[in-house]
């Protein structure tokens, strides 16, 4: 097809938000010959992550804590900095790639699993995805779609190939770590996971842990806290009463912070699901667990930052999981499990694709409650 499209591509946030969303016109692409063309109708807000970036650019500080922690992070090799968005913080905006859409054409070798053209559909984010957001894009096989069903909106559907699929696993993960430390040799009567952030991913990690947790015969057992950087994680957070919230202020010291903590989850945590992106979030998570802990970062933050705190947490007696995206069968039962209501998926806003730019500020500056969705196409 001779026809040109719009391509809109999120690079990572720099400090200054300077050219991080790119606009421009590209060929509409041809089907594949074993694959289809998609139509994207609504994508999430996530930039394409660098591998190369420095994690000085992750670090951040605040006058009144900087005197507690500044020589602990020097011994790592981490300088204070600039400070970065609150959103890029909180895990409001993330790396990935999130797709809903309809099959436009499909190839005409294709093995299609019984998907049809107009069929709806989420995009799996395999390896060598398109580097930015098109109104069309193609996919080589059909491996990686799953059907969306009527009775869930595709704006929702967007949300969960990186956000919700990245929670779920990371959520699969301290499960078994649970399911460890209350049937092994020196149990416990009582665990408690920390999930650190109110952005997208700990909104997300929040809902599917309350739905699992409530499934497991140690359910008893099983506590959930949220520390949040931001008032508005009060709100978000206390939609369920069995869940403790702690702010997490950067007007207070670090040791302030870290006792505010195991005061409300009733003593050290057994893990934290650290949604932040800081190395200060990571050195705070660290205190705040048990002997033999866990702390679960996401791939982009376990890349930047394990090797400065590989051996910290050795000397803590603590561990340091990374934890991948999820699977696609994992992302079909995901996708399943929202459209039956069984678990209620967090709060989002639809913005035009042509406002890209001003919805990354809005992210960073975490000016945006729950998760961000641009619109594509018009198919309602």
């Amino acid at each position: 097809m001779s026809k040109l499209c719009r391509q809109v591509s999120i690079e990572s946030p720099g400090p200054a938000l300077r050219e991080c969303v790119f606009s421009f016109d590209v060929p509409v692409p041809d089907v594949p010959m074993y694959g289809a063309r998609i139509r994207v109708v609504y994508a999430g807000a996530c930039y394409r992550a660098h591998r190369t970036r420095s994690a000085s650019v992750c670090s951040t500080s605040s006058v009144s804590s900087i005197g507690s922690l500044s020589g602990e992070l020097e011994g790592f090799g981490l300088h204070s900095t600039t400070p970065s968005h609150i959103g890029f913080r909180d895990g409001a905006l993330f790396p990935g790639y999130e797709v809903a859409g309809i099959v436009d054409a499909i190839g005409k070798a294709a093995e299609t699993d019984g998907i049809c053209e107009g069929a709806r559909i989420v995009l799996y984010p395999y390896e060598g995805v398109p580097h930015g957001y098109a109104d069309f894009i193609v996919v080589p096989d059909f491996k990686c779609l799953v059907p969306v069903p009527d009775s869930l909106p595709l704006s929702v559907a967007a949300m969960l190939p990186t956000g919700a699929l990245l929670a779920t696993n990371t959520v699969y993960t301290a499960i078994d770590s649970l399911n460890k430390i209350i049937e092994g040799p020196n149990r416990k009567d009582k665990v408690t996971v920390l999930i650190v952030g109110t952005g997208g991913l700990a909104l997300w990690a929040l809902r599917i842990a309350s739905h699992f947790f409530k499934q497991s015969p140690h359910h008893s057992k099983m506590n959930i806290s949220v520390a949040t950087i931001k008032d508005e994680g009060f709100v978000l957070a206390k939609e369920s009463e069995e869940v403790k919230v702690v702010q997490w202020s950067e007007d207070l010291y670090e040791r302030q912070l870290i006792e505010r903590t195991t005061d409300a989850c009733g003593g050290p945590v057994d893990i934290v699901l650290n949604f932040g992106t800081t190395s200060r979030s990571l050195h705070r998570s660290l205190q705040c667990l048990a002997p033999g802990g866990l702390v679960l970062v996401t791939e982009d933050v376990g890349e930047k930052l394990l090797p400065k705190f590989a051996k910290k947490a050795e000397d803590m007696n603590v561990s340091i999981v990374v934890v991948p995206n999820g699977t696609i069968e994992q992302l079909r039962e995901l996708v399943q499990l929202v459209a039956n209501g069984e678990i209620e998926p967090p709060p989002h806003s639809v913005f035009p694709a042509d406002e890209a730019q001003e919805v990354v500020r809005k992210l960073c500056n975490s000016e945006i409650q729950g998760r961000a969705i641009l619109k594509f196409h018009d198919v309602d």
